[in-house]
Order: C-alpha cells, then structure tokens, then sequence
C-alpha cells in the first residue's frame, strides 16, 4: 500500500508561490483586450458627433477669445493699418484711471441690486403662482414673457415710460401733483432707472425656474411638518428655502453672469453710458465710441472675463458646499 507524504513546501501558504514557479517563464500570458472592434466604432461614432461641435467651439469661442487677449497687448485705434505692442500699458492706463473706480463701482451696484433683486422677487412670485387658483396658467406666462423679448424693444418701450416730458410716468406724477425726476440726464437715477428695467426683464425667468423648484419638493415632507403644527412660514424657512438650495445656486451663477454681461438695455436706454458704466459698456465705449481704442477696449474685455473666471470659481468652491442635494 502507497502511503502519500506531504510536502511542507506545498503547504497553504507555499502553494501560491510554488503554483508560480510551476510555470514556464516563455508561456504567453493571455491578455485582456480592452480596445475590441466595439470600442473603436463607439469611439469613431463620438468623434463623428463631436468634431464638428468641437470645431465649431473652437473657431467661434476660444480663437477670438485668445486673439482679445492678443489685442489688449496693442495700441491699436480702429481704422488704422498698423498697431503698437505695448504690453501691459493699457491694463495699467485702465487702473490708474480717475474712471476705473466708477465702472468698476457701477458694475458692482448694477450686478449686486439685479441679482438680488431679481432672485428676491422671482421667488416672492413664484410663491404666488404656486398656489390653486384660477388664472395660473395666464399668470405664469404673463410673467415669464418679459423675459424672452428683445432687450431693445424693452429698452424702447422703458425709455418712453421714463421719459420726464413725455413718458407715461411722468403724466402719472404730474396727475398727482408732483415733478417727474430727470431719470436720464442724472447719472445716479440713470443707474437706478437701467436697474429697475432689468430686474423687470429677468424676473419670469427667476420665477419660473423657482416655480419648478417648488413644485418639486418632496409633499410627504411638508405634510409630516404639518401634521406637526408647522405654519406655512414655518414651513417655508425650515424646509422649503433650503431644500430649494438647488435651484437657488443655480440661478445664482446664471443670472450673476447675465448681470455682469449686460449691454443692449443699458445701450438703448443711455446710449453714452451717463452713469451706467459697466465693464461690458466701457469696453464697447472704448472701441466704438469716441476713443476708437480697440487695444484698451480688448484689456477691459480681458478684465471682466477674469473677473467672470474668479466669480464663477468662487461659486462652485465654496458657495456649492452649502447646496443641499436630494
């Protein structure tokens, strides 16, 4: 009878490595093949749909946006065949200015008031239209129509409102004894004037965007909190307002950078920029207005999209932590 011996070396912990050694060292190992015919005609399809797009993003968006950056570094008058480098001189002209205060003031009150402004009020109505009653389809589109015309007809049809002879303001305060105030020859109410139009034209979208934010919100949630005696403002602070972070943040960064890249109304309602210099207005008073500087209007478009860059940065870095995602 064959008695079977076990060898110590083939023990649990040894069997790995002796299975290992086991193996000729010239056996082809069988390799797993990740790039199969799929993959690469999955891969042809994305950059068949996507070059084009690609393409297109690159000529129309990010060529202009490096040749602005090439520009800046000009001193180059509109019409002129020839231009001079000059470096950063007219990022250092723009600081130094008596004027770099005052746009970059009005930028600032411009961004901060229709922002705020616009985001406060959308949700007052969007609380509104979020109740049962009859109407709510007419008042949501009613509302949100402003929203999606033309930022010149708006400019037009606010001019003649404002307007301290002729508007319908002002025979509405002559109608109750008083003197229309000078909305477009003061700088200061020319500024509010611009500021009260905008938050005009963006509150539908504010409002509506809030209204689906609203209606989106978990309803066993809120009738547990009101089960337990909450009110509605109760429920409003405790539940609804930060479960609509979401939605807050969102239209925090959208209406932000449509604030700070504002243009047709302030053009049409103070065509020569009296008190409404914003940074996107004084880039285009630069090259198109009586200075025809083409190389400083392109330092001042540099500047605000640095200015964008960090703000948008800040945002999703900081602000974002604070969002409360279902």
């Amino acid at each position: 009878m064959n008695r079977v011996t076990s060898d110590p070396r083939l023990s649990a912990g040894t069997a790995p490595a002796a299975a290992a050694e086991a193996v000729p060292p010239d056996t082809p190992r069988i390799r797993q093949r990740y790039w199969t015919a799929r993959a690469r005609r999955d891969a042809w399809i994305f950059i068949l749909f996507a070059l084009p797009n690609i393409a297109l993003i690159a000529v129309f968006t990010y060529r202009p946006l490096v040749a602005n950056f090439q520009y800046s570094l000009l001193n180059w008058t509109l019409g002129e065949a020839t231009a001079i480098n000059v470096g950063l001189q007219n990022y250092i002209d723009f600081f130094t200015s008596s004027s770099a205060v005052s746009v970059l003031g009005t930028t600032a009150i411009f961004t901060v008031f229709t922002v705020g402004g616009a985001m406060v009020l959308g949700l007052l109505v969007a609380l509104a239209l979020n109740q049962k009653v009859p109407g709510r389809t007419f008042a949501r589109a009613a509302v949100f129509a402003p929203y999606v015309l033309s930022g010149v007809g708006v400019g037009l049809v606010w001019l003649f409102i404002f307007d301290p002879v002729y508007g319908v303001l002002s025979w509405i305060l002559r109608g109750l004894g008083a003197a229309s105030p000078e909305w477009i020859n003061d700088p200061k109410l020319a500024l509010v004037m611009v500021i009260i139009v905008y938050i005009w034209k963006n509150l539908g979208y504010c409002a509506v965007v809030y209204l689906a934010g609203l209606q989106s919100l978990p309803q066993d949630v809120m009738e547990a909190a009101s089960l337990d005696g909450a009110g509605t403002f109760r429920r409003f602070i405790s539940i609804s307002f930060p479960l609509l972070s979401p939605t807050t943040f969102f239209l925090l960064i959208t209406t932000l950078l449509s604030s700070l890249q504002a243009f047709d109304i302030l053009k049409v309602m103070t065509p020569t920029g009296q008190g409404t210099n914003t940074l996107m207005f004084e880039s285009y008073l630069q090259a198109f207005g009586a200075y025809n500087r083409a190389g400083a209007s392109a330092a001042v478009s540099v500047i605000l999209f640095i200015l964008v860059l960090i703000i948008t940065v800040v945002q999703m870095r900081f602000v974002e932590r604070k969002v409360h995602y279902a």
